[in-house]
């Protein structure tokens, strides 16, 4: 959201070095993995070699993929990081990943199918299902919300595989309400979260999602409160002054009142 920005793009050989070196000193043992904004389809690549060695050493890993590529604007959909990204998600990422998290049109973007209703979006996470994840939450959309146009839909899908081979799906919608500010690193927020309460409650989708999306409410309105009262009576405020209150939001991030209830769909 930034004018400028500095730094260095992480490439495929530098990420495989950094690895070896946690493979050397034998600290390579991990619960999860997630991974977001990546630029780099080599580096992506390079990721889905570490994933599929580090499942090789604990098959219980969980990794959570957050297939960073665009978004939509005024309803129209662009991708902010190269076309050549795509392929490697769909074809490579996606099927090692045990969740997902991708907003509507990167939902789209990986299926190759539009969602214009509920019911197409369902159809959409069984095709995302189907290439791999037993989790999909498509964490934002403009599906018309049951509870108004103030409101934004979030959908997660559960399949989980019984021990009979019989599969059981678990589906939900979560509806808050929209804040009015464009916020930047919400779905890294999202993710993060995500992972940690899917963790607590690994079979409970709908409480894992009212516990991330709560503290996400928190989070934006602490932040929108303070940006405002920053801009000043009738200003609009500015990037550095919408950056994410995170740290003065750490008890709601441990511990979320939950002020957005999901519904069983």
């Amino acid at each position: 959201g930034y004018a400028h920005w500095k730094g260095q793009v992480l490439n495929s050989d530098e990420l495989h070095e950094l690895y070896e070196g946690l493979k050397l000193n034998k600290v390579n043992q991990y619960d999860y993995v997630l991974t977001g904004y990546t630029r780099d389809a080599s580096f992506l690549a390079m990721v889905v070699d570490i994933v599929q060695e580090l499942k090789q050493q604990n098959s219980n890993l969980v990794y959570v993929c957050d297939p960073v590529m665009g978004d939509k604007w005024n309803g129209e959909g662009s991708m902010y990081v190269p076309k050549d990204l795509l392929p490697v998600y769909r074809d490579k990422v996606v099927p090692v990943a045990d969740i997902i998290t991708p907003n509507q049109f990167e939902a789209e973007l990986l299926t190759g199918r539009k969602i214009h209703t509920e019911k197409e979006a369902l159809e959409v996470m069984d095709m995302l299902h189907a290439m791999g994840p037993e989790t999909v939450v498509i964490t934002s959309s403009d599906l018309q919300a049951p509870l108004g146009n103030d409101y934004l839909i979030a959908l997660g899908s559960h399949r989980k595989t019984k021990a009979d081979g019989t599969k059981m799906t678990q589906r939900i919608r979560v509806e808050s309400p929209k804040v009015d500010a464009v916020f930047v690193g919400t779905g890294d927020l999202f993710a993060a979260m995500l992972l940690a309460w899917t963790h607590k409650h690994p079979n409970n989708l709908k409480v894992a999602c009212e516990k991330t999306v709560s503290a996400m409410q928190h989070v934006l309105q602490r932040t929108i409160k303070s940006a405002k009262a920053q801009a000043g009576e009738g200003n609009k405020p500015n990037s550095a002054q919408l950056e994410l209150r995170m740290v003065q939001s750490k008890k709601d991030i441990e511990n979320p009142e939950i002020i957005v209830k999901a519904t069983m769909l």
